[in-house]
């Protein structure tokens, strides 16, 4: 144990308002897909809204209502990437097209936060923002290009 977690958020543009068909599977799988998060492990927390339910009653972006925010909070990269892509989770994230507008930029961030803190919206969007601006480094970066909390504890400094 470190004293980090791995925090997470990704940002996408739903095709249409939630309370539309179009949406309706997505919604519907909502509860099912949170309670695998939960109960996964290395799971430590997840964003929920004011309903307390899930996170799509949280709007990032004031001026667009269709982008959602999911953001949680891990143990390590590894029990993250054994969520997303080794359990039914993936099941829903290969039919993300159906529910999301393409990004043409990036969209998600991972970083290191200490073990306790609970990302807010504006955080987990300043990471995206460093994702879209800098590309991946230890301050925020994706599954392609990770970081250990190390990098975070104690940065490596050049000597030239």
């Amino acid at each position: 144990m470190t004293g980090f977690h791995l925090a997470q958020v990704n940002v996408g543009r739903i095709i249409a308002p939630l309370d539309g068909p179009e949406l309706a599977d997505f919604v519907a799988l909502q509860p099912e897909i949170n309670e695998l998060a939960d109960r996964s492990p290395g799971f430590v927390w997840r964003m929920v809204d004011d309903e307390g339910a899930d996170a799509t009653g949280i709007r990032p972006d004031r001026n667009d209502e269709l982008l959602l925010i999911n953001c949680s909070v891990w143990e390590s990269v590894e029990a993250l990437r054994n969520f997303t892509y080794h359990t039914d989770h993936l099941r829903v994230l290969s039919r993300r097209r159906e529910w999301f507008s393409r990004m043409a930029e990036a969209h998600q961030a991972l970083w290191w936060v200490p073990a306790g803190h609970r990302p807010s919206a504006a955080e987990a969007l300043e990471r995206v923002a460093m994702v879209r601006e800098q590309g991946p480094g230890p301050s925020a970066f994706t599954f392609r290009e990770t970081y250990p909390p190390q990098s975070v504890e104690s940065p490596v400094v050049s000597s030239r």
